[in-house]
């Protein structure tokens, strides 16, 4: 007996994030060999020719598991029956626009799509907000479905999480698999604090293998900036990654990890940071549910960071208020 398709929704899917991630997900890399899945893409009305030409390629992809794909611009019609959500397409920041203008933008796209998720998704949905600032996004996309629990709700950091590693991995001469319980805690903007405090290499102290000043002039920095970085060198935001990490966030979620991942998960209010917020935590996945690694002790080194970053999404959580309800 074969089992029930899962349904799988993609906004902004006509999109660069969408171009990569959609054949990772038709070709199983969500949940797993096993389970057969139907693709539901969500476009803006002046993108529906776009998105068909995707549709056109992902049928010639010729998938085993790819049983169905919609395409549509409503998103009553685009959430119905999901069990995954990837919502990717957002409003990009325009020249000189301020931070608070943009959240503002986004949350006219958020608001609606976390009420269609409220009132169409399936019972076990799980919600990954890829499209920036993602953790506010989250935030309004959280609020506008009250029924829905709220741990459902999620920001991506794990593309921060994976740029840790490989920085790491590259700077010690090791594979990103020996490197252990590093996180990044916060907000996915400048002001991400990836942490190595408790990172091993291969069981080792990762805070002695390298320098304090390099982690601290050199790493953070380079962690957090590696968008703009990329953007510099390749004339174009970092899609392929950004699509990679998303699928490993909702693979995780729905497989569980082997040890820490960091994600930005509902808080509870565990380490100072503010109840509510959506925040980038020290994470596992158990049983298909993210879990806040517990009991951790924070020196005051991390608590001025971690900080910092409660500060920013407060003043992103005032700076939208509004649309909170």
């Amino acid at each position: 007996m074969s089992m029930a398709p899962k349904k799988i929704a993609v906004t902004g899917a006509a999109g660069q994030i969408a171009y990569s991630l959609l054949w990772r997900v038709a070709n199983g890399d969500v949940y797993g060999q096993d389970t057969p899945i139907e693709l539901s893409l969500l476009e803006i009305p002046d993108a529906m020719g776009a998105v068909e030409g995707v549709a056109m390629e992902l049928h010639d992809s010729a998938f085993s598991l790819l049983r169905n794909i919609t395409i549509t611009d409503k998103a009553d019609e685009a959430f119905d029956g999901v069990s995954a959500a990837f919502l990717v397409g957002a409003k990009p920041r325009g020249k000189g626009e301020e931070r608070s203008a943009l959240l503002g933008a986004n949350g006219k796209i958020f608001g609606p799509q976390g009420k269609a998720i409220n009132d169409h998704a399936a019972d076990d949905v799980r919600v990954l907000v890829v499209g920036n600032p993602a953790n506010t996004n989250c935030l309004i996309a959280q609020h506008a479905a009250p029924d829905v629990p709220a741990d459902r709700f999620t920001a991506m950091m794990r593309l921060d999480h994976n740029r840790s590693l490989s920085q790491l991995a590259e700077k010690l001469n090791v594979t990103t698999s020996d490197i252990e319980n590093v996180v990044v805690w916060g907000n996915h903007s400048a002001t991400q604090f990836p942490d190595i405090t408790y990172a091993t290499v291969q069981g080792k102290p990762l805070t002695e293998l390298v320098d304090h000043t390099w982690y601290t002039d050199e790493f953070i920095p380079r962690v957090a900036k590696r968008g703009a970085e990329i953007i510099e060198v390749r004339g174009k935001s970092s899609a392929a990654s950004a699509a990679s990490a998303a699928v490993d966030h909702m693979h995780d979620w729905i497989n569980g990890t082997r040890g820490w991942v960091t994600a930005a998960v509902v808080s509870d209010g565990s380490y100072g940071v503010e109840e509510g917020l959506v925040a980038g935590l020290p994470t596992r996945a158990v049983n298909g549910r993210w879990e806040i690694i517990p009991d951790l002790e924070i020196n005051d080194f991390q608590r001025a960071r971690i900080d910092a970053n409660v500060q920013e999404l407060r003043e992103e959580k005032e700076a939208v208020k509004d649309l909170l309800g």
